[in-house]
């Protein structure tokens, strides 16, 4: 029976197992494709495969059909955003009216789109509190809402503000100009800090003659396009062209603002103020009720009133919808009528959504609390302050100036102790500007002379006759008048600012030796830096006071996806859409007059830490109108996302090295690093840069985005001291004019030089007592050329942060048309 079936395994064959060893094919030539080698295998994997624990490849369809799935789920939320918009389960569409020429109206264009034809019902009653021109517009046909705005641009933060907001604006372009130099600047302003969807109306195309409309519409249209490359352009002058705009502003694509999108906003559209009972603190509690936009809204989280600060909430009530789509609930409300609809009547009925927990509630804490103990560890024992004291006794003691550290103390000698005092406060000061400010002066002294001198103007001769006397004393009395106008104080500040940056311009970073203090006493905070690139610079040493009070993450981009991340899957609070009333608590009284005065007031809900204060980093550029020379450390108004806010940066090159050199004047050539002391902000955000002038109005200086926040970041001042070559042998040289005593020469002995034209040395002994060095350079130096010593000191910030910024009664469009066509004179 064995036998038998030992022949029968012999007669099939013997069947290989799923570890038998496979050898290397023949390397015939022949190609084989995917689909080939799968039909060869026929569905079988590799054991090796088959016992690794990991995730199974995909294959291209199934590559494919993620991404096709990826794209739709996308696409599929885009358009529910879009289609709720101005929808029953959305906000209504918020647009702005803005009128870019002098001889265009805004009330002009809101008549028309309130007309009958598209057959929309008014709500005449102020929409937007503090915007006087505004009305609501429901439109069942379409079955879309609408509010919209009439913003003067002559409160270009106003704009700016309601842009911040707004869904939609439409820009009113004059027939034949578009805009004019105001409008010009008007747009500067809000594509750097980023322009939502917008059309563009021409008004007034009806007034022209027939046969030149068709060629004025083309015209204009070639005017638009360096601007809107892809904006269609509309005419409106009648009402069957007010339905087609609104039925384009309806279905536009929405362009997403990252600043606005990760955040919750609202528009205030009734605001009431009431004021504590508690104290005589002068706070109270503001009422603001508005639509929710861009993400829920949590009544724990800290919102920032635009110009105003950060404040808590206390609860969220959900009053009914003023603005119902439903046909049979909507009605016009007229002016002077059915108000307490409006302002919370006896009709309404309100529910109160949530209040806050005061366990969850984020508190208000901008500052770092600064513990003065805090370097103390513990506290001497008596031995050892015996030891102390014999120690004391025994041991010269230095006076080093503040913020001196160990290393540099260590170069001070004990024979000019007497020397070592500084003024605290002038150490905070750029005074070696002011030095460099003299040499300047002192330069063009002979200029100024000859400017002022007599005889320029128009003088009568004596053979001319009357009329020509006529003439003199008609132009002296223009002269006499043009010269009340004038601000002498303003002018005197304006020449002295001017030759700074020209003196900065011709000469980078070059002071004067002093004569009467010693270099290594006025120079002292300064180092020498054997490579700015490559030499360390420890970024914790002799940080100054108010680096205790401000906040330091450990990676700020990690932090900033992770707060974005939780923000964007965050689904609790009021939904977008909702009508709701929140109560902030503890409001200055200002926050009410601003709003009676007629400006509209922005809430925004803030993300975590965005209450706190750090070192932020804004990448900006000069904006080509402005020719004003800009100091370091100069107050200027921000506009950072939704903050506008007061501070005194200072300015620094952008480079990709561990350490930037700090720029004396703002550039108007390259892009510019403004550091800040301000509240935490996290990227995408546009930033403006503002600077106000004596009577009230302000001047757009730069434009450009947020950077980073890092207080690590160093910044190094730069000071250059000069000398001349007096003798020159074959490679060394006596140089003249850079020290002007010997102990000053060996204090900066270890420093290396350089030259203008290249050559690279050093000190290498004092010559005398008034100030010669001999010095040995790589090659042979030249005549001409001048010998230089870079020396470097971190440079910080003032703190001067103000939430509180005045607005401009006016911004005067004149003053800014001719600065404009000043600067096209000049290119």
């Amino acid at each position: 029976m064995v036998k038998m079936a030992a022949n029968e395994e012999k007669q099939q064959g013997h069947r290989a197992g799923i570890y038998k060893q496979k050898n290397k094919g023949h390397k015939h030539g022949k190609h084989r494709t995917k689909g080939e080698i799968e039909r060869e295998n026929k569905g079988r994997v590799s054991v090796t495969v088959l016992s690794k624990k990991q995730r199974r490849e995909q294959r291209k369809m199934d590559r494919r059909h993620k991404a096709n799935q990826l794209r739709r789920n996308k696409k599929d939320r885009v358009l529910t955003e879009k289609r709720h918009l101005g929808s029953k389960d959305g906000p209504p569409h918020l647009v702005a009216v803005v009128p870019l020429h002098v001889q265009v109206s805004a009330s002009a264009v809101a008549k028309l789109l309130r007309g009958n034809d598209a057959g929309g019902i008014v709500h005449q009653e102020r929409c937007i509190s503090g915007v006087t021109e505004s009305f609501a517009l429901l439109l069942p046909r379409f079955k879309q809402r609408f509010i919209f705005m009439n913003q003067n641009t002559a409160d270009l933060h106003s704009l700016l503000d309601i842009a911040k907001v707004a869904d939609s604006l439409v820009f009113v372009l004059d027939s034949t100009e578009g805009w004019d130099s105001y409008g010009e600047y008007c747009l500067s302003c809000l594509f750097a800090q980023g322009l939502p969807s917008h059309a563009l109306v021409c008004h007034g195309l009806t007034d022209l003659p027939m046969k030149k409309r068709v060629d004025a519409k083309r015209a204009l249209s070639k005017i638009t396009e360096a601007r809107f490359p892809d904006t269609r352009l509309f005419s409106l002058d009648n009402e069957q062209e007010a339905t087609l705009l609104l039925r384009h502003l309806g279905s536009q694509r929405q362009r997403k603002l990252g600043f606005r999108s990760r955040r919750s906003h609202l528009l205030a559209q009734n605001v009431t103020f009431t004021p504590n009972t508690d104290g005589n603190t002068g706070l109270g509690t503001l009422c603001v009720s508005g639509y929710v936009r861009g993400c829920p809204l949590s009544v724990d989280r800290l919102v920032h009133i635009t110009g105003h600060g950060d404040f808590q909430l206390s609860q969220i009530d959900a009053p009914s919808d003023p603005l119902p789509l439903n046909i049979s609930a909507a009605r016009v409300i007229k002016p002077g009528k059915d108000v307490d609809m409006l302002d919370g009547g006896e009709e309404e009925t309100t529910r109160v959504l949530m209040k806050a927990d005061p366990s969850r509630r984020e508190n208000l804490q901008a500052e770092a609390e600064v513990d003065p103990m805090d370097g103390e560890q513990t506290w001497p024992t008596e031995a050892e302050l015996l030891e102390a004291e014999e120690a004391r006794k025994h041991k010269c003691v230095m006076k080093v100036p503040k913020g001196t550290s160990d290393y540099q103390a260590a170069w001070i000698v004990d024979e000019d102790e007497e020397n070592g005092d500084i003024d605290e406060e002038s150490s905070d000061e750029d005074d070696d500007d002011d030095d460099m400010m003299d040499e300047a002066m002192e330069g063009d002294e002979d200029e100024d002379l000859q400017s002022q001198e007599p005889g320029s103007g128009c003088v009568s001769d004596e053979e001319d006759g009357e009329e020509e006397e006529v003439c003199a004393s008609e132009r002296a009395g223009a002269d006499q008048r043009y010269d009340e106008n004038m601000d002498k104080a303003a002018e005197e500040e304006g020449l002295q600012r001017y030759r700074e940056a020209r003196a900065n311009e011709m000469f980078p970073d070059e002071v004067d030796t002093p004569l009467e203090t010693p270099a290594r006493i006025r120079f002292q905070r300064y180092r020498g830096l054997k490579s700015f690139r490559a030499s360390p610079w420890d970024p914790m040493e002799n940080l100054p006071p108010d680096f205790s009070r401000i906040f330091q993450f450990q990676s700020f981009e990690r932090t900033r996806r992770r707060i974005l991340t939780e923000a964007s899957a965050e689904d609790e609070g009021a939904m977008v859409g909702w009508y709701i009333t929140v109560h902030i608590i503890d409001v200055p009284p200002s926050v009410m007059e601003n709003v009676q005065a007629g400006r509209p007031l922005v809430l925004v809900s803030l993300l975590s830490h965005e209450q706190k204060m750090s070192v932020m980093h804004l990448l900006v550029r000069r904006h080509p109108s402005n020719m004003e020379p800009i100091k370091s450390k100069e107050e200027l108004i921000f506009h950072c996302g939704f903050r506008r806010f007061k501070a005194s940066p200072i300015f620094s090159q952008h480079t990709s090295a561990d350490k930037h050199k700090m720029e004396r004047f703002l550039r108007p050539d390259a892009p510019t690093v403004v550091s800040v002391y301000a509240p935490i902000t996290f990227n995408p955000a546009g930033a403006l840069l503002f600077k106000q002038r004596e009577d009230g109005a302000q001047d757009l200086v730069a434009t450009g985005s947020l950077l980073s926040c890092d207080p690590q970041r160093i910044v190094l001042k730069r000071i250059v001291v000069s000398g001349h070559p007096f003798k020159i042998n074959r490679r060394s040289a006596v140089v003249r004019y850079m020290f002007f005593n010997r102990d000053d020469i060996m204090w900066f002995k270890p420093i290396e030089l350089r030259t203008k034209w290249g050559r690279r040395g050093h000190i290498k002994e004092a010559l005398g007592t008034h100030g010669h060095m001999k010095c040995v350079f790589d090659n042979q130096l030249r005549s001409q050329d001048t010998v230089l010593m870079n020396l470097y000191k971190r440079v910080y910030p003032r703190w001067t942060y103000d939430p509180f910024v005045p607005l401009p009664s006016l911004w005067v469009k004149r003053e800014v048309t001719v600065e404009m066509q000043d600067l096209d004179d000049m290119e």
